[in-house]
């Protein structure tokens, strides 16, 4: 749990645990050799190296170009667009990833609904994000986002003496477990295989079946849904 905090101080140990631990967990849905990858929001490419060195063809998309410059030039394969109306055909990729992203967009399910577009039948489509009421829902306004986000945003503004780089209504919004949950049960695009929490110990999984309780137990919740 501490490389959460060096999201901004040390990012690429951040995103490079990220990476390590996203592979491990895909690689027992799928064969990540000689599969096609869309990283959706993969920013400057943090997640390239892992997926290539387990076999992947791997492209990235991202909104924001800071976002994608991060490591001083935009990498090859790599894509400027929207996460909600994603510049791919259908059934482009055999996966379709996306980690700690869906909380950062206005219209997350659109997102996640255009990530099972692109993935091919027989594919995976992997979600995972930052549930709003988890102890890092508010990310480096945490933990006063329990107060309420734009209160917690103009605590931070106020001491820091600048706006937080994730700013509650702008680019950081509160996605819950209950979303999660009703988008897998309501999408028909394909099998949803697991809905868990990513960073708890397996016997507390059970928590994602209490309301509440689950809200507040959850890190970030994965959705894995293989494509019909």
């Amino acid at each position: 749990m501490a490389d959460f905090r060096q999201e901004q101080a040390d990012p690429a140990r951040f995103y490079s645990a990220l990476a390590a631990d996203s592979v491990g967990q895909l690689s027992g849905y799928l064969d990540l050799s000689g599969g096609t990858v869309l990283d959706v929001g993969g920013g400057p490419g943090y997640f390239r190296d892992a997926f290539e060195a387990a076999g992947s063809t791997y492209w990235a998309l991202d909104a924001d170009v800071g976002e994608l410059s991060g490591l001083g030039s935009i990498p090859r394969g790599t894509v400027l667009g929207d996460g909600m109306n994603l510049p791919f055909r259908d059934g482009a990729v055999d996966l379709c990833y996306s980690s700690n992203v869906l909380e950062h967009v206005s219209r997350p399910w659109e997102m996640a609904d255009e990530m099972l577009r692109v993935t091919r039948p027989g594919g995976i489509a992997f979600i995972s994000y930052t549930v709003w009421y988890g102890p890092w829902g508010g990310h480096e306004t945490s933990p006063w986002h329990y107060l309420g986000g734009a209160r917690a945003r103009r605590r931070y503004a106020a001491r820091q003496g600048h706006e937080p780089k994730n700013k509650y209504g702008e680019s950081l919004f509160a996605v819950t477990v209950q979303d999660g949950i009703a988008w897998a049960r309501r999408q028909q695009a394909g099998t949803v295989l697991d809905v868990i929490p990513r960073y708890n110990p397996r016997w507390t999984y059970w928590l994602t079946r209490v309301p509440g309780v689950r809200e507040l137990a959850t890190w970030n919740l994965v959705i894995v849904v293989r494509k019909a």
